[in-house]
């Protein structure tokens, strides 16, 4: 017999349960949402790697519908 292992789920700034069905999730209260929101504005939160110009380049490249190509005028 095997158990299904059960994830804890801990509000991202003051770190108590949160239950997925809670109105605040991923936030155990509106406190930490405003929280984690000023944070963001303040410019705490950065993201880790900075997006290379050739990562640009191949993201626009998939996101051309088919047929769109700019030799067939």
């Amino acid at each position: 017999m095997s158990r299904k292992k059960s994830i804890r789920l801990r509000c991202p700034i003051c770190k108590q349960p949160v239950k997925s069905s809670d109105p605040e999730f991923p936030f155990c209260s509106e406190r930490c949402r405003t929280s984690d929101l000023g944070k963001w504005s303040a410019g705490e939160y950065v993201v880790s790697s900075p997006i290379r110009e050739e990562d640009e380049l191949d993201a626009g490249m998939q996101q051309r519908p088919i047929g769109d190509d700019e030799n067939n005028h």
